[in-house]
């Protein structure tokens, strides 16, 4: 994939839900911002990582906040782009390049409304190879890389530029501010040089979720099992199929947090899982004992149409299916544990689950 035109974005919102593993905001959202943005200013070319020039600027763009406002407090595209706008001039160099700072729902589509906008590549990237709750939780901090000089604009015009002493005090701030914006906002970070971008971003993150969006179409549309595609694709497993019997959500301290709970299908009945979620789901549960935990990737698609379901859009009695993918090798760290593991997220568990 070159460029990114209309009908790329119903794949690339749908490949984008299931690496978001519940988070990254309502990927439909993303897509009817995206499909604005390159109907008004044309298609968004994909520039591949390893031909980044080594002198360029990129830029991450993407939604800070609870993904449960967003549902309710829509962005617009012009809010998406005065992020950006906002850090330009703190910036010693002219900004050639938009990034994504994670590879999850509405963040996957967000920095496409941004390259639209200000007329520059896309890079076929992200900073995570998922979708993580925190600021800091990318892998250029482990290279690091500064998150701030960083914006933060509303959709009432406030626009907020911090400089912080590190990655989880530029957390702290901008999660304050973003409290005060509603909750909600659109945010700029972690200016970087071509080579630090080469260095510390997941390759092709951008394709693999067109890829994936057009995996699960075309099972549907052969009839086949799109959560076969997906595991399949992802080198992941299925965890459990189940129906959601409770939902414990709350919107707090600028996350979604909460736990599900579902009861066992086909060869699981019988059986519980719980997950346990902040944004994305953190912990997968089964009869009481840990399955799969972060970093790796644990998501929950539609039993039937292989769709994401983010942790906003459980309910009560939906049929789905619980998988596991590895994450990107460098969050099996030290390092990355210690950025992005379970005990980072109170729970007393050594990773689950991690690729062998």
């Amino acid at each position: 994939m070159r460029e990114i035109s209309l009908t790329d974005l119903d794949d690339l919102a749908c490949g984008a839900a299931v690496l978001g593993t519940g988070g990254g905001g309502d990927p439909h959202i993303g897509r009817l911002l995206a499909a604005s943005a390159v109907r008004e200013y044309g298609p968004v070319t994909l520039c591949p990582l390893d031909e980044l020039p080594r002198d360029a600027a990129v830029l991450q763009v993407a939604m800070m906040g609870a993904p449960t406002v967003m549902v309710e407090k829509l962005p617009s595209i012009d809010q998406v782009s005065k992020a950006a706008q906002a850090l330009s001039g703190y910036l010693s160099s002219g900004l050639t390049h938009i990034a994504c700072a994670e590879a999850g729902g509405v963040n996957s589509l967000i920095p496409v409304v941004a390259a639209a906008q200000l007329g520059l590549p896309l890079v076929d990237a992200d900073g995570m190879g998922r979708a993580f709750p925190e600021i800091q939780m990318v892998l250029p901090t482990l290279y690091g890389v500064r998150a701030t000089p960083m914006s933060i604009a509303d959709e009432k015009g406030n626009r907020v530029v911090l400089d912080a002493v590190d990655n989880h005090w530029a957390e702290r701030l901008a999660r304050s501010a973003t409290i005060d914006m509603g909750c909600s906002a659109m945010i700029a970070s972690y200016a970087m040089t071509g080579d630090q971008a080469r260095e510390s971003l997941v390759p092709g993150s951008l394709s693999l979720c067109a890829e994936l969006g057009e995996l699960v179409r075309r099972a549907r549309a052969a009839h086949t099992d799109p959560v076969d595609a997906v595991v399949t694709r992802l080198g992941g497993r299925r965890l459990f199929t189940g129906k959601v019997t409770d939902v414990e959500r709350r919107t707090t301290t600028g996350f979604a947090r909460g736990t599900a709970t579902l009861s066992g299908m086909d060869e699981d009945a019988g059986g519980e899982l719980v997950l346990r979620f902040q944004n994305e789901y953190l912990v997968a549960e089964i009869d009481g004992e840990a399955r799969a935990t972060v970093p790796d990737l644990i998501c929950t698609l539609d039993r039937e149409s292989g769709e994401a379901v983010t942790t906003e859009a459980l309910r009560f009695g939906q049929r789905v299916s619980v998988i596991y993918a590895p994450a990107d090798p460098r969050w099996h760290t030290e390092e990355g544990l210690a950025l992005a593991g379970p005990r980072y997220f109170g729970y007393d568990l050594d990773p689950v689950g991690a690729a062998r």
